[in-house]
């Protein structure tokens, strides 16, 4: 190694000076000693000398090792861990502080053995997390540590981690553990394992933090086919933003009002999500998920969608007579709602049927009164003294259920006139005999005919 001196008298601040070695590639790890000395006759700080640790030609990176002010020659190592077939180049820089002094560099050696005073690392393994996971690197080395070392995980472009946590096997082996929380894309990149010991620093290999994003369907799934309480669907998940591979898919279906919602596994394309409501709208989403923790995605856009109506549970039940006068009857029923409907469209009609004139009349009507608590229909335009059959019809798009028949006479009512061209009378000395028609309406049984 030869003597290498800087002089910074006359240099403005910032300027800096370089010393590279050679590119050097062992499959074990090297060990770079060297003696440094910065000092100046003012007392301030000359410049800083910086060292460097390149690999592959690749960015230069942050240092990995510094000093300031040395009043003396001292002594540091540098255990570099990077392993064949990579090769590593180390690069000693001096950048000036406008102060009068000197650094000088010398006796730099490359060793055939491990550093006797800093640790050296094994290989350092890449790690592959999702996104929003804690990333951990483990950093094993061969050596001792104690509290007055400094541990930290360096990045290429991309922030340092500091130390989680530290465990000794014993004086001659410790793991490091570091963590990169709540990994996102800004922070895959390369990191390598650092310790700085009183004498030198220690230096691992590159290893890759590989961060995937979590797989999210592109499109909505598509309807096959509707039934009243269920849906066929195609997952249509095969296009995705995000990161395979895909290990598992999710069907996840909500209805559109209220918060009922459930999430089913699927090892298909295509899933029947069965026991729906009917006439129900459900939006429906795929999850998928990739290997690793937290590596589900959030759902992909959703499919809205209705459930066909029912056919209805029952006909209205419990129906009965609220009033009967001579020419229209009141009806009630039970309320009923959409647990026996099973549609929320849908009509209630009342039929009825009587004789008039020797011919049966079939009538029906619409009843508006199917949301009261109380539900009532009233018929009008009837015959007095007429027996009347009477049923309730619930119907929906998809069917109908009819009540059980009533059967009510309506009351009687005054009779109309007899006819008077039928009035016929015969005289005789004493008496008039008189004879007529029935009335043409009787509208009940005629108990006295009055002269």
């Amino acid at each position: 190694g030869s003597f290498v001196l800087v002089n910074t008298s006359g240099r403005f601040a910032g300027q800096k000076a370089h010393l590279l070695m050679p590119h050097l590639k062992e499959n074990d790890t090297h060990c770079i000693d060297f003696h440094y000395y910065v000092s100046s006759k003012s007392g301030a700080s000359p410049g800083t000398l910086n060292v460097y640790v390149k690999v592959n030609d690749g960015p230069i990176g942050n240092p990995v090792w510094n000093t300031s002010i040395t009043a003396t020659w001292n002594r540091a190592e540098l255990a570099i861990s990077t392993f064949w077939p990579n090769f590593y180049q180390v690069i000693f820089e001096v950048v000036t502080s406008g102060h009068s002094g000197y650094v000088a560099i010398d006796e730099v050696k490359v060793l055939g053995h491990p550093c006797t005073k800093t640790p050296h690392f094994l290989r350092l393994q890449s790690v592959e997390v999702n996104a929003g996971q804690f990333a951990t690197f483990q950093c094993t080395a061969n050596g001792a540590t104690d509290s007055s070392d400094r541990l930290w995980l360096q990045g290429i472009y991309v922030r340092d981690a500091p130390l989680k946590d530290i465990k000794v096997f014993n004086a001659r082996r410790f793991v490091a553990l570091f963590s990169v929380v709540n990994a996102t894309k800004r922070d895959a990149g390369n990191y390598r394992c650092m310790i700085r010991t009183e004498g030198g620093v220690g230096v691992s290999n590159y290893a890759e933090l590989i961060v995937k994003e979590p797989p999210v369907p592109i499109a909505p799934p598509q309807l096959s086919s509707v039934g009243a309480t269920y849906l066929w669907i195609q997952l249509n998940a095969n296009s995705i933003n995000g990161d395979g591979p895909i290990i598992q898919r999710e069907v996840e279906y909500r209805t559109s009002s209220g918060s009922w919602y459930d999430i089913q596994p699927v090892d298909s394309t295509s899933y029947k999500i069965g026991h729906l409501d009917p006439d129900t709208e459900y939006e429906i989403s795929v999850l998928l998920t990739r290997p690793g923790e937290g590596g589900t995605g959030s759902p992909g856009p959703a499919l809205k969608t209705r459930t066909k109506c029912a056919d209805p549970m029952r006909g209205p039940r419990r129906l009965e007579v609220v009033e009967i006068k001579s020419r229209q009857i009141t009806i009630c029923w039970e309320p009923f709602g959409y647990n026996v409907t099973r549609c929320h469209r849908y009509n209630l009609t009342v039929h009825y049927r009587y004789q008039a004139g020797g011919q049966e009349q079939v009538r029906e009507e619409v009843s508006w009164d199917t949301e009261s608590s109380h539900p009532q229909h009233t018929i009008t335009n009837l015959s007095p003294y007429t027996n009347v059959s009477i049923k309730l019809v619930l119907m929906n798009p998809e069917g109908r259920k009819e009540s059980q028949e009533l059967v009510v006479q309506t009351d009687e009512d005054v009779p109309s006139a007899v006819p008077l061209e039928s009035i016929q009378g015969s005289t005789f000395e004493e008496k008039i005999f008189l004879q007529w028609r029935e009335p043409v309406q009787t509208y009940g049984v005629i108990t006295l005919y009055e002269v």
